[in-house]
């Protein structure tokens, strides 16, 4: 099965899959813990007509109920997760991070950007349309993150305060940590003015500006998040054999996953999962 996307190198990071129907991205890398199931959205296989078509399950979108409904109904079953067991985010570009507990399924949380959890069966799910997601997975002790990480939350070092929860909360050591970064903006499409470089300045050690960004004059800047996000996860003490960075940019394949900077906001969002397998008994 091919999708037509758009990949940036021939890495084989993502894996296209697609189950009655229903095609989702999805990471190896994560797959070989054997503990998740986890996947992330296109715009293709649900129901959503006009600028939300096909796939959104957001509510925020002026999408259908009913058909938001039926979205959650058919990715859910094709990554293999309950979708009354879901748990959302209501996203403004923080670094706030919140706990789930059992009884917390169907809960949207307000003002929050990160989640973590050591409940199995609960499916974690946070919102994009260009910005960056983050998937952490400790094997060891059965703990997972999902957060979600645009330039105020990258600058924020959003993926080093989601370690320092599952930390926190559940003892995970940092070098137990799978971790992968999803679809999202690349650089060659990340066109940035200079204030924002200099919020990236201020934050990040100048070894990696390079790295980082490269001036195009006017005061504007190209800004490489998925480069930045992975310097945050190796500060934060994730091995580097234990990270994925995506090589499929959303700008680039618009036609197959929700963009911001090329639709605007009459349209739809993509979706990251992540859920702990639950022990089935016999």
């Amino acid at each position: 099965m091919s999708l037509g996307l758009r990949y940036k190198n021939n890495d084989l990071v993502l894996e296209e899959r697609e189950v009655n129907g229903v095609p989702f991205l999805s990471y190896p890398l994560l797959d070989g813990t054997g503990c998740v199931l986890h996947g992330f959205s296109t715009r293709l296989g649900g129901v959503s007509e006009g600028h939300c078509k096909t796939m959104n399950i957001s509510t925020k979108r002026g999408d259908k109920p009913e058909a938001v409904e039926e979205n959650r109904r058919r990715i859910a079953a094709a990554i293999g997760v309950e979708p009354d067991r879901m748990v959302y985010t209501q996203q403004t570009h923080t670094t706030n991070v919140v706990v789930v507990h059992a009884g917390d399924e169907g809960r949207t949380f307000e003002e929050t950007d990160g989640m973590i959890t050591n409940v199995p069966g609960i499916c974690l799910v946070t919102f994009y349309a260009d910005c960056v997601p983050l998937y952490f997975v400790d094997p060891v002790k059965k703990v997972i993150g999902l957060s979600h990480s645009g330039w105020r939350g990258t600058v924020g070092k959003m993926a080093k305060v989601t370690v320092e929860r599952m930390t926190e909360e559940y003892g995970t050591r940092p070098e137990d940590i799978v971790a992968a970064i999803g679809p999202s903006i690349c650089q060659d499409c990340y066109e940035v003015s200079e204030d924002v470089i200099a919020q990236f300045q201020e934050n990040y050690d100048k070894k990696y500006w390079d790295k980082l960004y490269y001036a195009k004059g006017n005061g504007k800047y190209q800004l490489n998040l998925w480069k930045a996000n992975e310097i945050n996860f190796l500060e934060s003490g994730i091995l580097k054999e234990h990270i994925a960075v995506t090589n499929v940019c959303t700008c680039c394949n618009p036609d197959i996953l929700f963009s911001h900077r090329v639709l605007g906001w009459e349209r739809g969002n993509l979706s990251a999962f992540l859920a702990l397998k639950e022990n089935k008994r016999s």
